[in-house]
């Protein structure tokens, strides 16, 4: 296998490429403030070498140090709705992908024009194979608000790292859903058919319908495993045994209207830009059916005035181009309402998960109260 890492020096020889390239989109805005996405650091001298895997990663194994590196990223830099990234590390043992560290990604400003991030992230990488941690390229990580992450600018960025290193995941972490007592971490990657659509940059009604791409067909979520070694299994077991704070039962707690009410408000504005685009759709194809009509009756004119003509022994009129008078309207996107959708999806899981266990603490608070 043919390594991932910025330059030719850090090699070490693991993670497959796919048709690398030099350069990635790294600017993006999302829809709480705008952030800079990590792009993949690749050694176009490794290009060569590069081969595809037998199999598809079916499973991620993440390192529990890597989660609370995460967290811990977000805990000091993320604020509320401020959004945190970082870069993956680690390598691909036959159909697992296993994560064993990572690094967060600096914010700074675009007032910031001597910080050079493709140098940064050689940097970083370069000093931990100086110390012997696996470094190579295997993804991405972002912190997310409310779910609010399916957007066009992390699929342009999940492109850029699929299409150069096809093992490549990103990791979305809620912590407004972690902060009410379970890990939320899931990792995604795009599926081949949206893959094979980013390719080709057909975002058409019609290169969709031909590809039969609909939201829910976008992104793969793949299974996860937290593993941690030996050691630190029993470093925690003593943890726990000698900590002195007392039990609390945050999990019971049955305060729930910020969290559904916030959740509901994203999904009723999400909506609203499904129906934003809806509205353009309509209104496209309402000029497209109307130029059609109008298309027909100039031909239906055209024919008419050259029989005359012909009748009367005269030339007919010189043939004209009917697209060139015509031009079609042009069509709205549709990537975009299908990410809305997926959106939409989104925050209806998460409605639903978090009221189906609001309802199962309210039948568990009224059974214990009357048996008391």
């Amino acid at each position: 296998m043919a390594a991932v890492c910025g330059n030719a020096d850090v090699f070490t020889g693991r993670v497959p490429l796919r048709n690398p390239s030099p350069s990635f989109p790294r600017v993006f805005t999302t829809q709480a403030a705008s952030v800079r996405a990590p792009g993949p650091v690749i050694s176009t001298e490794m290009a060569s070498t590069a081969g595809t895997l037998d199999s598809p990663v079916k499973q991620i194994q993440i390192e529990g140090m890597v989660v609370l590196k995460i967290i811990k990223h977000y805990q000091e830099e993320g604020q509320g709705s401020e959004v945190v990234q970082g870069v993956l590390l680690g390598l691909v043992v036959e159909d697992r992908l296993e994560i064993t560290n990572c690094f967060p990604f600096p914010q700074h400003t675009e007032d910031d024009a001597d910080f050079d991030e493709v140098q940064y992230q050689m940097e970083m990488m370069r000093s931990l194979r100086h110390v012997n941690i696996d470094h190579l390229h295997v993804g991405w990580y972002q912190s997310t608000y409310y779910g609010s992450f399916v957007s066009r600018a992390l699929l342009d960025s999940q492109f850029s790292y699929q299409h150069a290193i096809e093992e490549s995941v990103v990791l979305i972490y809620d912590p407004i859903k972690t902060g009410q007592g379970s890990l939320s971490l899931k990792a995604y990657r795009l599926t081949p058919k949206l893959m094979e659509i980013c390719k080709e940059k057909d975002f058409t009604p019609e290169g969709l319908k031909k590809a039969n791409i609909g939201f829910e067909h976008m992104f793969e979520e793949v299974p996860i495993v937290i593993r941690n070694s030996h050691l630190i299994n029993v470093l925690m077991w003593e943890l726990e045994d000698k900590s002195t704070v007392a039990d609390k039962h945050e999990l019971l707690n049955l305060s729930s209207s910020n969290h559904l009410e916030k959740s509901l408000q994203l999904l009723m504005d999400r909506v609203d830009d499904m129906s934003q685009d809806i509205v353009k759709f309509n209104t496209y194809s309402r000029n497209l059916s109307k130029q059609q009509q109008q298309k027909h009756q100039y031909l239906q004119r055209r024919q008419q005035e050259n029989a005359q003509r012909q009748s009367r022994g005269e030339p007919q009129l010189p043939e004209e181009d009917i697209n060139k008078m015509f031009k079609p309207p042009q069509p709205p996107p549709r990537m975009d309402t299908l990410l809305i959708a997926g959106q939409v999806n989104n925050y209806c899981q998460n409605v639903k998960e978090f009221t189906s266990q609001n309802l199962g603490k309210l039948f568990m608070a009224e059974a214990l109260q009357g048996h008391n």
